[in-house]
Formats: structure tokens, C-alpha cells, sequence
């Protein structure tokens, strides 16, 4: 276990005027108590979630694994019909249908309109359960992007990734454990994309990925009716503690123009990062023709550069 583990900050009671004025500034997550989100908290039992969203498909997440690896794909999508893939995934009980102590099953909701290339949105994908939840809108109503319907098994664990767009993670039924990794910690997570290679953060090969060592570990345990904000940038992994339910709520942080408008699940690097990360990839390609002595000297000069900047960032000192 990371010895360097830190705590979530805990609010209770915020208003949109403190979460503004106070949480949202510090570009740090937080734990929201006691927020007012609806009925869903009582109402969204495996019952009554059959009952009123019936044999609707969806595409589901199935693994024989808990822990879920995107880079190494170890599961399979599959379209089942929603009541059946509740009783798969919440209903224990539900024997004679598959024992889901053997297989894994995680839903991340996707828009109904071309599967996918549409943000998702709970109003328009399952009305019939969308006006039992209340979503905080903490933020302004017109930077709002998407809303996330989330189910999954108990054991689920969601890989260790990075939203370029403010998050905020709604327990609605069960628990889930949330560890994440501040973006200054970048340096240490071996990134492939958004995604970090370190699967198994409880008991990582530090062998293999021995800079994960130094990254500072935050965690907490959402219950129904938590609410935990998560800055973009923020790396984060999710362990469902037992079987559950959550709704993400993404919103733009900033200006329109900067975000990629096929960006259809809010983690695309923004334009001007995704052009420059390119530039970088195209640059270190045209050393690969010199010698390995002036690839590495002029590597490191590139590195340099960089490190030049980050100070400036660092000491609030960037100018166009």
C-alpha cells in the first residue's frame, strides 16, 4: 500500500455560492455531505429500476475479471437488455439467470442516438427514472456537457484515468472507493493516453513501474447520496465495495473553443494540448536518424525547455 494516503476533504451543507466560492477554486476533490439529490436514493432498488426502465439494450462492460484494464481489453461489450443485465449485475438472488460471482458487469451509459457518437444524458436515455434525481448544479446550467448513468457489480474497478472536464460522482445505491492522484503527480502514473498502465494500485509492481512509489494517494468511500467533486486533470480509480449505482455529472470548465467538439465522453486532451502533444511526438520522431549520443543530448535539451516552463507556471509567471 502507497504509504503517502491522504483523506478526500469532507464538506457538509455546501450551496452553489460555497462550492463557487470556496471548493471549487482550489482545484481539489471533495466530498459533499448531506446534498439534496432527489429521491433516487430510496426509489432506484433493482425492482423498481426493472419495473420502470423494462428491456431496454444497453451496452455493457463483461469481464471474468474485476479489475477492468481498457489498455490490455480484458472484457468484452455486450448488448443486453437493461432488466436483464440488473439482475446480472445488482440481484444476487437471480441464480438461475448467472452466477455473478464468476463474471463482472459494468454499464457506462451511452448516448441512444448512434450508440455513442451523442453525449450522454439520463434525461433523454432513461426518462423514465431521470426526474427521481436532482442534479446539483453547483456550476452554471449552460456549461453543463453530459450526464452519466453508471451500474456495476460488486468488485468492479475502473482503470485509473484523467477527464479533461470538472466531474462530479453521485452514490445513489451501494459503496464505492475512490483513489485518486493529483495531475502534478503525472510524472509518476506511466500514462498510455488518459489511461495509466499501473492496473493494480493496491499492490503495484514496483519493479516494473517504480516511480508509482512517489505519487500521493487520495482516497475516500462514497455511501448513497455522497456527491464527490473531481477536478479535471484529477487521475482517478473507482472500486465498486459492493454492487451500485452512480450518475456522473461533467460540465466545461472552460471556454467552448478550447475542447474538441467529437469529444463525446469528456476526456480528449483540449485542442491546444492534443496539437502540442503531437508537435512533441513529430519532434522526438526526427531524432530517431541521428546517433543515439545526439538523440539523448538533444532530448534533454528539449527537456530543459520544458522544465523552464513548468517553473514559470510554478511561480505564476506564464506570459503570452
Amino acid at each position: 500500500m502507497d504509504k503517502k494516503l491522504f483523506d478526500v476533504e469532507e464538506y457538509g451543507n455546501v450551496t452553489k455560492e460555497i462550492f463557487q466560492k470556496i471548493i471549487h477554486p482550489k482545484r481539489r476533490p471533495a466530498l459533499l455531505k448531506n446534498i439534496d439529490i432527489g429521491d433516487c436514493i430510496d426509489k432506484w432498488t433493482p425492482d423498481y429500476l426493472i419495473d420502470k426502465v423494462g428491456s431496454v439494450p444497453v451496452k455493457v462492460h463483461v469481464s471474468n475479471e474485476g479489475r477492468m484494464d481498457f489498455l490490455k481489453k480484458n472484457f468484452v461489450y455486450k448488448t443486453l437488455l437493461f432488466d436483464d443485465f440488473i439482475k446480472l449485475s445488482l440481484v444476487n438472488s437471480y441464480s438461475n439467470v448467472c452466477d455473478s460471482s464468476e463474471m463482472f458487469y459494468y454499464l457506462r451509459s451511452l448516448s441512444n442516438e448512434r450508440r455513442g457518437k451523442k453525449v450522454a444524458n439520463i434525461i433523454s436515455e432513461f426518462p423514465t427514472i431521470s426526474s427521481d434525481i436532482k442534479i446539483p448544479y453547483f456550476f452554471d446550467e449552460n456549461r453543463f456537457f453530459s450526464s452519466i448513468l453508471r451500474i456495476g457489480s460488486s468488485g468492479v474497478q475502473v482503470w485509473t484515468h484523467y477527464d479533461v472536464m470538472d466531474n462530479m460522482l453521485i452514490q445513489i445505491q451501494g459503496k464505492k472507493r475512490v483513489v485518486l492522484f493529483s495531475p502534478s503527480d503525472a510524472p509518476y502514473m506511466y500514462m498510455e493516453g488518459d489511461k495509466s498502465e499501473v492496473m493494480d494500485i493496491d499492490n503495484p509492481d514496483y519493479d516494473k513501474y517504480p516511480k508509482f512509489k512517489c505519487a500521493t494517494r487520495y482516497e475516500c468511500i462514497l455511501e448513497p447520496g455522497d456527491v464527490l467533486f473531481i477536478p479535471a486533470l484529477w487521475f482517478h480509480n473507482t472500486l465498486a465495495v459492493t454492487c451500485g449505482v452512480n450518475v456522473n455529472i461533467f460540465w466545461k470548465n472552460l471556454d467552448d473553443e478550447l475542447y474538441d467538439k467529437n469529444d463525446f465522453y469528456g476526456n480528449k486532451d483540449l485542442l491546444p494540448a492534443a496539437k502540442m502533444l503531437q508537435m512533441v511526438s513529430k519532434a522526438m520522431s526526427n531524432l530517431q536518424c541521428l546517433p543515439d549520443e545526439y538523440t539523448d543530448f538533444y532530448a534533454k535539451r528539449a527537456i530543459i525547455s520544458i522544465e523552464k516552463l513548468l517553473n514559470k507556471v510554478e511561480n505564476n509567471d506564464v506570459t503570452k
